[in-house]
């Protein structure tokens, strides 16, 4: 058990390391500053903006990225959309896979371009290649998409006061070919070379131990589980995602998936940082962030490692730890990281089946959603944050009597009422949703693989999923019906677009501001009590939100465990 520690802390600290140099690189790159890929990149892009008819030198307000963010996206919903519910008669369909329904493309289309992926259907049987590879398209995408919202808010920082925050095809476009793409290569030579399929041929054969014949799905699932991690998206080219054989096939690819999907949260922290030149504040961005995920992180570790009591009082030996729905070449420990990373990061992911997980490990991977500041995903991970940021400032202002202040432009009543309404729109996604699941059972009941407080739990995890961005799921649902598809698309919708437009809206309007220059008395953001302040600040707004709907799910079934 101890190597298995071992191993959880070494993923974390190869990620921090990567992700400091990776953050000043990406600094720079958005900066327009020298970086390492000018030679190979500059005119790539600037062909692409030809072809575009993009003029990458026009500047926007932020309600011209905001305006170019939801053009583009409603663009690749359609184009998606139709691909998805034509698959069977177009090219790259080795295996005849069916055209999915109306409701199920509108979900999948969605959900993939809202960087969720949230998946209703099994890779193997659902999609063709040919709908693969546009999936993988949209995990580029989106996560650039993403990247580029949250340089706004770098912009807007940045200049002491400014109209203009750079153009968002700029940041766009090099977010893809300068820092998504060349570090997904790496990542899927790496997954090749340890055994998962990139190939266009369809299903192979082969004979198990018991002599059956059984085919095999293959495909070309090495590039699409790279950027799946990289990008915080998540989706899984196979059904069981990183629990598959092919898509994770040993220790040394869950490692490697596993930084991954820690690498660009953590390097836009220190970016953020490095761009504005406020270092110490990205260090306590991220200190506040990661106490945050260790108070998630080491009671699931806990509870995972030492294994199941009631199966313990069968007389089986809890000492590999809690391994239902665990893959044995992981082990309880690293998938106990892996799941709490996954939902805190919003990447959604999965190297196990959460529904099997101990209740409150279960509760955990809830709150990681539910808070949905501790790193987040690519971009937006940093505008949850600065959300609660300018909700702290503006508390501790009315504290000492002073007009709330944050790098010398003022925050007025028009910032707070954007920010509180981002505040509060995902626990209302969240609990109206459940609550619509809970009062109509004729739509749901049917759906739950469990009855009772875990049966609550896997509707209240589908929203809280779909609400964060994630994709992950209990799995005991079955999600791929009319009410699930419909439910959950619209607020998958809601919960990408409002939580951007807030924050890009609220630093376009700083940054329009005066600037004053920061005195005496003007309040540090930079400590470690203002981080104290913000974590507090997130406990409240969004912890205690959700604690009734925890009590009737996991911490009810917990009690039920232990009686």
């Amino acid at each position: 058990m101890n190597t298995e520690i071992f191993g959880v802390i070494a993923m974390f600290i190869v990620a921090v390391a990567a992700a400091i140099p990776l953050g000043k690189y990406i600094a720079r790159v958005y900066a327009g500053e020298r970086s390492l890929l000018d030679g190979l990149c500059t005119p790539l892009e600037k062909r692409l903006y030809q072809i575009s008819g993009i003029d990458a030198s026009s500047p926007m307000n932020w309600k011209q990225h905001l305006r170019a963010l939801l053009t583009i996206n409603a663009v690749w919903f359609v184009l998606i959309f139709l691909l998805l519910i034509t698959q069977h008669h177009l090219p790259l369909n080795p295996d005849n896979n069916p055209n999915m329904s109306p409701d199920l493309a509108f979900n999948t289309a969605i959900s993939f371009m809202v960087n969720c992926n949230l998946q209703h259907y099994a890779g193997e049987t659902g999609v063709s290649y040919l709908s693969q590879m546009a999936l993988m398209f949209l995990q580029f995408v989106s996560a650039a998409s993403g990247m580029a919202a949250a340089v706004v808010l770098f912009e807007a920082f940045k200049h002491k006061s400014a109209e203009h925050l750079g153009n968002f095809y700029v940041f766009f476009v090099k977010s893809c070919t300068r820092i998504l793409l060349p570090i997904s290569v790496v990542i899927a030579l790496i997954l090749v070379f340890n055994g998962t399929p990139m190939t266009f041929e369809g299903k192979d054969h082969s004979s198990t131990l018991e002599g059956q014949y059984v085919e095999v799905s293959r495909g070309p699932a090495a590039a699409f589980i790279a950027i799946k991690h990289l990008g915080t998206n998540g989706g899984g080219f196979f059904g069981t995602n990183s629990a598959h054989p092919f898509e994770n096939p040993n220790y040394t690819t869950n490692m490697v998936e596993m930084i991954a999907q820690l690498l660009i949260p953590f390097a836009m922290v220190f970016a953020f940082g490095y761009y504005i030149k406020r270092r110490r504040f990205s260090l306590m961005m991220f200190g506040v962030m990661t106490v945050g995920f260790l108070c998630l992180l080491l009671p699931t570790l806990a509870m995972e490692t030492a294994g199941n009591p009631a199966i313990a009082n069968m007389g089986i030996n809890m000492d590999a730890g809690a391994m239902e729905g665990k893959e044995s070449r992981i082990g309880a420990a690293a998938t106990g990281f892996w799941n709490i990373a996954t939902t805190v990061i919003s990447t959604g992911s999965v190297n196990s089946m959460h529904d099997s997980s101990m209740p409150l490990s279960g509760m955990n991977e809830l709150l990681g959603m539910m808070i949905n500041s501790f790193y987040g995903g690519v971009g937006v991970g940093i505008l949850n944050f600065f959300v609660f940021v300018i909700l702290a400032v503006f508390i501790s202002g009315l504290m000492v009597g002073r007009t709330p202040e944050i790098f010398g432009k003022k925050i007025e009543a028009r910032e707070i009422k954007i920010a509180l309404i981002i505040a509060l729109v995902h626990p209302f996604l969240i609990l109206v949703g459940t609550a619509l699941a809970v009062s109509v059972p004729e739509w749901t009941q049917p759906t739950l693989n469990n009855p009772s407080f875990h049966g609550f739990s896997e509707m209240l995890y589908e929203f809280t999923s779909a609400s964060a961005n994630n994709g992950s799921g209990f799995e005991g649902l079955g999600d791929n019906t009319p009410f699930w598809n419909i439910s959950t698309g619209v607020v998958l919708l809601l919960a990408r677009f409002i939580p951007i437009i807030g924050p890009v809206a609220i630093a376009g309007l700083l940054a329009q501001k005066a600037y004053v220059p920061e005195g005496a008395g003007t309040l540090k953001t930079d400590t470690t009590t203002f981080g104290i302040l913000v974590l507090t600040i997130i406990l409240i707004i969004a912890a205690l939100a959700f604690f009734p709907a925890l009590t009737l799910g996991p911490i009810a079934e917990y009690f039920t465990l232990y009686q």
